[in-house]
Formats: C-alpha cells, sequence, structure tokens
C-alpha cells in the first residue's frame, strides 16, 4: 500500500476542492454509467465526474458494465481501476476529499464508491450516488463502515 502525504496547504486546498465539486453534484440523478452533473450519474460517474473537474481530462474510460457487473465477474475491477489511478491509503486514514471503496455483499468485489465530504461530529459524512435515487450526502453510519474495504488520495498532479 503506498501512502503519499501531499504538502499541508496544497492538500488542504484539494480536499476542500473536491468536497466542493462533489457537493455540487448533489440532487444528479442516479442513472448507470451516466457521468454529467445535473442529468445523471452513478457512483463511478460521480468520482469521474469531480476527476474531470479538479484533475483535467479522465485517463481511462471504463468498459460498459451491467449494474450486477460484482456479483457476476467477481473481479476487483473497481478497486484495481482506482490503484492505477488514485493513491491507496489505509482506511483508517481517510480525510475529507478521499474515495472510498465499499464491498456491499461479503465475499463480492467491492463496487461502491463515494468521497468523504465531513469527518466533523457525531458521524462522517459522504457523498454518493444511491441506487435509485440521486446523488446524496449521507451519514457514514455503521452500515457503512462496515463495508468500507479501501480508501484513496487524489495524485498530486492538479487540472492546470
Amino acid at each position: 500500500m503506498r501512502d503519499h502525504p501531499l504538502h499541508e496547504g496544497e492538500g488542504e486546498a484539494r480536499r476542500a476542492l473536491v468536497v466542493a465539486v462533489a457537493r455540487s453534484w448533489l440532487g444528479t440523478p442516479y442513472r448507470h454509467q451516466a457521468s454529467v452533473r445535473g442529468e445523471g450519474a452513478d457512483c463511478l460517474g460521480l468520482v469521474r465526474g469531480i476527476w474531470r473537474e479538479v484533475m483535467g481530462d479522465e485517463p481511462e474510460a471504463p468498459p460498459p458494465y451491467r449494474p450486477d457487473w460484482a456479483e457476476v465477474g467477481g473481479e476487483e475491477a473497481l478497486w484495481a481501476a482506482a490503484r492505477r489511478r488514485l493513491v491507496e491509503i489505509a482506511p483508517e486514514r481517510a480525510g475529507l476529499g478521499d474515495v472510498l471503496l465499499f464491498r456491499i455483499a461479503a465475499g463480492a468485489p467491492a463496487k461502491h464508491c463515494a468521497v468523504l465530504s465531513a469527518v466533523e461530529g457525531p458521524e462522517r459524512r459522504m457523498i454518493h450516488a444511491y441506487w435509485g435515487r440521486s446523488v446524496v450526502e449521507s451519514w457514514m453510519g455503521p452500515w457503512w463502515r462496515r463495508r468500507l474495504v479501501a480508501a484513496f488520495r487524489w495524485p498530486e498532479k492538479l487540472k492546470e
């Protein structure tokens, strides 16, 4: 696992930017495989949209995937893609703006992602595309905490 510290000021500014961009997606309807703010996004589409606004062009396009891709594929495709483009950290070290991966079903690959949006208060909060609804900011209660399997920071290169 790589752990890549950022310069303090730069890291805080980047985290604030990521959270602000993620919040600008709130209310975007859930749409499988979509990544257009205000029009539609799934959880990966939300992270892709944040990448475009913060980092620039996407480094790779995701292949087509079915809603049940993790249940039928058995591979850690989302985790592998995150490792290629983001900086993996221990989940307990996740901070504002970091990308979180969740394993929804025991023994199945991680298939849900979110952005950590708040660490103060009674519970952490995250922004994610909620199936059947929209992009929401919700509490990261016990159900989500039990399913958290990985966390990632954004790479150092910023969009120019």
